[in-house]
Protein backbone atom coordinates (compact mmCIF):
# COMPACT_ATOMS: atom_id res chain seq x y z
CA UNK A 1 0.00 0.00 0.00
CA UNK A 2 1.41 3.39 -1.01
CA UNK A 3 1.72 6.22 1.47
CA UNK A 4 -1.46 8.35 1.56
CA UNK A 5 0.70 11.43 2.24
CA UNK A 6 4.29 11.79 1.05
CA UNK A 7 6.89 14.45 1.65
CA UNK A 8 6.48 15.41 -1.99
CA UNK A 9 2.72 15.93 -1.43
CA UNK A 10 3.58 18.33 1.39
CA UNK A 11 5.96 20.33 -0.79
CA UNK A 12 3.25 20.52 -3.47
CA UNK A 13 0.80 21.76 -0.82
CA UNK A 14 3.20 24.50 0.22
CA UNK A 15 3.39 25.72 -3.36
CA UNK A 16 -0.41 25.63 -3.69
CA UNK A 17 -1.17 27.64 -0.54
CA UNK A 18 1.72 30.11 -0.81
CA UNK A 19 0.58 33.71 -0.54
CA UNK A 20 -2.71 32.74 1.11
CA UNK A 21 -1.94 30.83 4.29
CA UNK A 22 0.69 32.51 6.45
CA UNK A 23 4.17 31.18 7.11
CA UNK A 24 3.71 31.53 10.86
CA UNK A 25 6.39 32.58 13.35
CA UNK A 26 8.26 30.11 15.55
CA UNK A 27 9.30 31.93 18.72
CA UNK A 28 11.42 30.87 21.67
CA UNK A 29 9.50 30.98 24.96
CA UNK A 30 11.89 32.40 27.54
CA UNK A 31 9.65 31.45 30.47
CA UNK A 32 9.07 27.83 29.44
CA UNK A 33 12.68 27.33 28.34
CA UNK A 34 13.89 28.44 31.76
CA UNK A 35 11.31 26.33 33.60
CA UNK A 36 12.07 23.09 31.76
CA UNK A 37 15.80 23.62 31.07
CA UNK A 38 15.21 23.24 27.34
CA UNK A 39 14.66 25.31 24.22
CA UNK A 40 10.86 25.50 24.02
CA UNK A 41 9.57 26.98 20.77
CA UNK A 42 5.99 28.03 20.05
CA UNK A 43 4.63 27.60 16.51
CA UNK A 44 2.02 30.35 16.31
CA UNK A 45 -0.74 29.03 14.07
CA UNK A 46 -2.95 31.47 15.98
CA UNK A 47 -1.65 34.06 13.50
CA UNK A 48 -3.25 32.43 10.46
CA UNK A 49 -5.90 34.70 8.85
CA UNK A 50 -8.62 32.31 10.06
CA UNK A 51 -7.05 32.01 13.54
CA UNK A 52 -5.93 28.37 13.32
CA UNK A 53 -3.79 25.85 11.41
CA UNK A 54 -6.83 24.40 9.62
CA UNK A 55 -6.54 27.06 6.90
CA UNK A 56 -3.55 25.25 5.38
CA UNK A 57 -5.43 22.03 4.67
CA UNK A 58 -8.66 23.75 3.60
CA UNK A 59 -6.84 25.94 1.09
CA UNK A 60 -4.88 23.00 -0.29
CA UNK A 61 -8.07 20.97 -0.82
CA UNK A 62 -10.36 23.72 -2.16
CA UNK A 63 -7.68 25.08 -4.50
CA UNK A 64 -7.46 21.59 -6.04
CA UNK A 65 -11.17 21.53 -7.01
CA UNK A 66 -12.30 21.99 -10.59
CA UNK A 67 -14.11 25.28 -11.43
CA UNK A 68 -17.45 23.49 -11.86
CA UNK A 69 -17.09 22.00 -8.36
CA UNK A 70 -16.34 25.42 -6.89
CA UNK A 71 -19.48 26.74 -8.55
CA UNK A 72 -21.65 24.08 -6.84
CA UNK A 73 -20.13 25.00 -3.49
CA UNK A 74 -18.48 23.18 -0.61
CA UNK A 75 -19.58 21.80 2.73
CA UNK A 76 -18.05 20.20 5.79
CA UNK A 77 -18.69 19.20 9.39
CA UNK A 78 -16.55 20.95 11.98
CA UNK A 79 -15.88 21.50 15.66
CA UNK A 80 -15.16 25.13 14.76
CA UNK A 81 -11.68 25.82 13.44
CA UNK A 82 -12.03 23.74 10.27
CA UNK A 83 -15.33 25.46 9.61
CA UNK A 84 -13.70 28.87 9.89
CA UNK A 85 -10.92 27.74 7.59
CA UNK A 86 -13.32 26.39 4.95
CA UNK A 87 -15.37 29.60 5.19
CA UNK A 88 -12.26 31.76 4.76
CA UNK A 89 -10.83 29.70 1.90
CA UNK A 90 -14.20 29.49 0.14
CA UNK A 91 -14.68 33.24 0.27
CA UNK A 92 -11.15 33.73 -1.03
CA UNK A 93 -11.68 31.28 -3.89
CA UNK A 94 -15.27 32.31 -4.71
CA UNK A 95 -17.24 29.25 -3.54
CA UNK A 96 -20.46 29.07 -1.49
CA UNK A 97 -19.97 27.22 1.81
CA UNK A 98 -22.30 25.51 4.30
CA UNK A 99 -20.60 24.51 7.56
CA UNK A 100 -22.40 21.84 9.63
CA UNK A 101 -21.63 21.96 13.36
CA UNK A 102 -22.92 20.17 16.45
CA UNK A 103 -24.54 21.72 19.51
CA UNK A 104 -21.24 21.31 21.41
CA UNK A 105 -19.46 23.89 19.25
CA UNK A 106 -19.12 27.19 21.19
CA UNK A 107 -21.19 30.14 20.04
CA UNK A 108 -18.10 32.28 19.38
CA UNK A 109 -16.85 29.75 16.82
CA UNK A 110 -20.23 29.65 15.06
CA UNK A 111 -20.29 33.45 14.94
CA UNK A 112 -16.79 33.48 13.45
CA UNK A 113 -17.91 31.13 10.67
CA UNK A 114 -20.91 33.31 9.84
CA UNK A 115 -18.80 36.47 9.90
CA UNK A 116 -16.83 35.04 6.97
CA UNK A 117 -19.96 34.76 4.84
CA UNK A 118 -20.63 31.02 5.19
CA UNK A 119 -23.82 29.44 6.48
CA UNK A 120 -23.42 27.65 9.84
CA UNK A 121 -25.97 24.83 10.20
CA UNK A 122 -26.32 23.39 13.76
CA UNK A 123 -27.12 19.66 13.68
CA UNK A 124 -27.22 17.15 16.55
CA UNK A 125 -24.97 16.49 19.53
CA UNK A 126 -21.80 15.31 17.81
CA UNK A 127 -19.58 15.88 14.82
CA UNK A 128 -20.85 12.58 13.43
CA UNK A 129 -24.41 13.96 13.53
CA UNK A 130 -23.26 17.09 11.70
CA UNK A 131 -21.56 14.92 9.09
CA UNK A 132 -24.90 13.29 8.21
CA UNK A 133 -26.17 16.68 7.03
CA UNK A 134 -22.94 17.47 5.19
CA UNK A 135 -23.12 14.18 3.30
CA UNK A 136 -26.77 14.90 2.43
CA UNK A 137 -25.70 18.20 0.89
CA UNK A 138 -23.12 16.33 -1.17
CA UNK A 139 -25.60 13.69 -2.33
CA UNK A 140 -28.59 15.98 -2.99
CA UNK A 141 -27.05 19.33 -3.94
CA UNK A 142 -23.76 18.28 -5.50
CA UNK A 143 -21.59 20.18 -3.03
CA UNK A 144 -17.97 19.11 -2.53
CA UNK A 145 -17.18 17.64 0.88
CA UNK A 146 -14.11 19.19 2.52
CA UNK A 147 -13.07 16.60 5.09
CA UNK A 148 -11.81 18.02 8.41
CA UNK A 149 -8.83 15.65 8.47
CA UNK A 150 -9.27 12.32 6.65
CA UNK A 151 -8.05 13.41 3.23
CA UNK A 152 -4.47 13.27 1.92
CA UNK A 153 -4.73 16.86 0.61
CA UNK A 154 -5.89 18.10 4.02
CA UNK A 155 -3.11 16.27 5.88
CA UNK A 156 -0.53 17.46 3.34
CA UNK A 157 -1.64 21.05 3.88
CA UNK A 158 -1.20 20.71 7.64
CA UNK A 159 2.15 19.06 7.00
CA UNK A 160 3.53 22.34 5.67
CA UNK A 161 3.89 23.31 9.34
CA UNK A 162 6.48 20.54 9.66
CA UNK A 163 8.51 21.91 6.75
CA UNK A 164 8.62 25.31 8.45
CA UNK A 165 9.64 23.78 11.78
CA UNK A 166 12.60 21.98 10.24
CA UNK A 167 13.71 25.06 8.33
CA UNK A 168 13.59 27.24 11.45
CA UNK A 169 15.09 24.69 13.88
CA UNK A 170 16.98 22.07 11.82
CA UNK A 171 18.15 20.30 14.99
CA UNK A 172 14.62 19.91 16.40
CA UNK A 173 14.37 17.00 18.88
CA UNK A 174 10.66 16.80 19.68
CA UNK A 175 7.30 18.20 18.63
CA UNK A 176 4.14 17.99 20.75
CA UNK A 177 0.89 18.10 18.78
CA UNK A 178 -2.77 18.02 19.74
CA UNK A 179 -4.36 14.81 18.44
CA UNK A 180 -7.93 14.55 17.24
CA UNK A 181 -8.69 13.21 13.76
CA UNK A 182 -4.98 13.04 12.98
CA UNK A 183 -4.60 15.42 10.04
CA UNK A 184 -2.39 17.82 11.99
CA UNK A 185 -0.22 15.22 13.73
CA UNK A 186 -0.08 12.96 10.70
CA UNK A 187 0.91 15.75 8.33
CA UNK A 188 3.50 17.29 10.63
CA UNK A 189 4.85 13.88 11.58
CA UNK A 190 5.28 12.87 7.96
CA UNK A 191 7.11 16.13 7.20
CA UNK A 192 9.52 16.21 10.14
CA UNK A 193 10.32 12.49 10.02
CA UNK A 194 10.73 12.67 6.25
CA UNK A 195 13.49 15.21 6.85
CA UNK A 196 14.89 13.73 10.09
CA UNK A 197 13.49 10.37 11.27
CA UNK A 198 14.94 10.99 14.75
CA UNK A 199 12.47 13.79 15.59
CA UNK A 200 10.21 12.53 18.39
CA UNK A 201 6.50 13.07 17.66
CA UNK A 202 4.29 13.23 20.76
CA UNK A 203 0.50 13.34 20.45
CA UNK A 204 -1.72 14.83 23.16
CA UNK A 205 -5.46 14.30 23.74
CA UNK A 206 -7.94 15.13 26.49
CA UNK A 207 -8.97 12.40 28.93
CA UNK A 208 -12.52 11.81 27.66
CA UNK A 209 -13.68 11.39 24.08
CA UNK A 210 -10.21 10.79 22.58
CA UNK A 211 -11.33 8.90 19.47
CA UNK A 212 -7.98 8.36 17.78
CA UNK A 213 -6.34 6.89 20.88
CA UNK A 214 -9.30 4.57 21.53
CA UNK A 215 -9.13 3.50 17.88
CA UNK A 216 -5.39 2.85 17.96
CA UNK A 217 -5.84 0.76 21.11
CA UNK A 218 -8.59 -1.24 19.40
CA UNK A 219 -6.54 -1.67 16.23
CA UNK A 220 -9.28 -0.15 14.07
CA UNK A 221 -11.47 2.98 13.97
CA UNK A 222 -14.12 2.91 16.69
CA UNK A 223 -16.91 5.22 17.81
CA UNK A 224 -16.33 7.20 21.02
CA UNK A 225 -18.92 9.37 22.75
CA UNK A 226 -18.03 13.03 22.42
CA UNK A 227 -17.53 14.93 25.68
CA UNK A 228 -17.47 18.64 26.43
CA UNK A 229 -13.90 19.86 27.03
CA UNK A 230 -11.80 22.99 27.19
CA UNK A 231 -10.01 21.35 24.27
CA UNK A 232 -13.24 21.22 22.25
CA UNK A 233 -11.34 21.38 18.94
CA UNK A 234 -9.99 17.90 19.71
CA UNK A 235 -13.52 16.43 19.88
CA UNK A 236 -15.22 14.28 17.28
CA UNK A 237 -14.73 10.83 15.84
CA UNK A 238 -12.21 9.69 13.24
CA UNK A 239 -14.78 7.95 11.02
CA UNK A 240 -15.35 4.20 10.95
CA UNK A 241 -14.33 4.25 7.29
CA UNK A 242 -11.14 6.24 7.95
CA UNK A 243 -8.99 6.03 4.83
CA UNK A 244 -5.92 8.10 5.60
CA UNK A 245 -5.15 9.45 9.05
CA UNK A 246 -5.54 6.32 11.20
CA UNK A 247 -2.66 4.58 9.42
CA UNK A 248 -0.69 7.80 9.10
CA UNK A 249 -0.84 8.53 12.84
CA UNK A 250 -0.02 4.93 13.70
CA UNK A 251 3.09 5.22 11.56
CA UNK A 252 4.50 8.61 12.60
CA UNK A 253 3.49 9.06 16.27
CA UNK A 254 6.11 7.92 18.80
CA UNK A 255 4.09 8.31 21.99
CA UNK A 256 0.93 9.84 23.36
CA UNK A 257 -0.39 11.47 26.54
CA UNK A 258 -3.90 12.29 27.72
CA UNK A 259 -4.33 15.39 29.88
CA UNK A 260 -6.91 16.46 32.44
CA UNK A 261 -9.16 19.50 32.17
CA UNK A 262 -7.25 21.11 35.06
CA UNK A 263 -3.94 20.64 33.22
CA UNK A 264 -5.40 22.18 30.07
CA UNK A 265 -6.72 25.09 32.12
CA UNK A 266 -3.32 25.68 33.75
CA UNK A 267 -1.64 25.70 30.35
CA UNK A 268 -4.20 28.12 28.87
CA UNK A 269 -3.66 30.48 31.76
CA UNK A 270 0.11 30.23 31.42
CA UNK A 271 -0.16 31.43 27.84
CA UNK A 272 -2.49 34.25 28.87
CA UNK A 273 -0.50 35.44 31.89
CA UNK A 274 3.10 34.77 30.87
CA UNK A 275 3.18 34.66 27.06
CA UNK A 276 0.40 37.28 26.68
CA UNK A 277 -1.45 35.02 24.22
CA UNK A 278 -5.09 34.00 23.96
CA UNK A 279 -5.08 30.34 22.96
CA UNK A 280 -7.80 27.72 22.94
CA UNK A 281 -7.59 24.54 24.98
CA UNK A 282 -6.51 22.37 22.05
CA UNK A 283 -3.57 24.72 21.48
CA UNK A 284 -2.39 24.36 25.08
CA UNK A 285 -2.32 20.56 25.41
CA UNK A 286 1.38 20.22 24.56
CA UNK A 287 2.36 22.31 27.55
CA UNK A 288 -0.30 20.54 29.65
CA UNK A 289 1.33 17.18 28.83
CA UNK A 290 4.83 18.31 29.75
CA UNK A 291 3.55 19.67 33.08
CA UNK A 292 1.11 16.92 34.04
CA UNK A 293 3.18 13.93 32.93
CA UNK A 294 6.60 15.30 33.81
CA UNK A 295 7.98 14.71 30.30
CA UNK A 296 11.74 15.07 30.53
CA UNK A 297 12.72 17.57 27.83
CA UNK A 298 15.92 18.80 29.50
CA UNK A 299 18.47 19.86 26.92
CA UNK A 300 16.09 19.30 24.01
CA UNK A 301 14.87 21.61 21.27
CA UNK A 302 11.09 21.27 21.54
CA UNK A 303 8.26 22.72 19.46
CA UNK A 304 4.71 23.16 20.76
CA UNK A 305 2.05 23.58 18.07
CA UNK A 306 -0.09 26.53 19.22
CA UNK A 307 -2.88 25.48 16.93
CA UNK A 308 -5.62 28.09 17.29
CA UNK A 309 -7.01 31.16 19.06
CA UNK A 310 -10.70 30.20 19.14
CA UNK A 311 -11.34 31.05 22.80
CA UNK A 312 -13.65 33.61 24.35
CA UNK A 313 -13.60 35.35 27.74
CA UNK A 314 -16.26 33.03 29.16
CA UNK A 315 -14.18 29.94 28.38
CA UNK A 316 -11.06 31.53 29.84
CA UNK A 317 -12.96 32.34 33.05
CA UNK A 318 -14.22 28.75 33.18
CA UNK A 319 -10.62 27.58 32.88
CA UNK A 320 -9.64 29.78 35.80
CA UNK A 321 -12.35 28.30 38.03
CA UNK A 322 -11.00 24.77 37.41
CA UNK A 323 -7.71 25.36 39.15
CA UNK A 324 -5.95 27.09 41.96
CA UNK A 325 -3.46 28.76 39.61
CA UNK A 326 -0.12 29.31 41.38
CA UNK A 327 1.89 32.47 40.74
CA UNK A 328 5.17 31.87 38.90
Amino acid sequence: MSDPVTLHDIYLARSRIAGQAARTPLILSQSLSARFDAEIYLKLETLQPSGAFKLRGALNKIASLAPEQLERGVTTASTGNHGRAVAWASKRLGARAIICVSELVPANKIAAIEALGAEARVIGRSQDDAFVEARRLVAEEGMALIEPFDDPLIAAGQGTIGLELMEDVPELDRVLIGLSGGGLLGGIGRAVKGINPKVHVTGVSMLEGAAMIESLAAGKPVEVEEEASLADSLGGGIGLDNRCTFELVREVMDDHHQVSEAAIARAMLHFFEHEKMLVEGAAAVGLAAIEEHGIDVRGEKVALIISGNGVDAETLMRAKTLIDYPAR
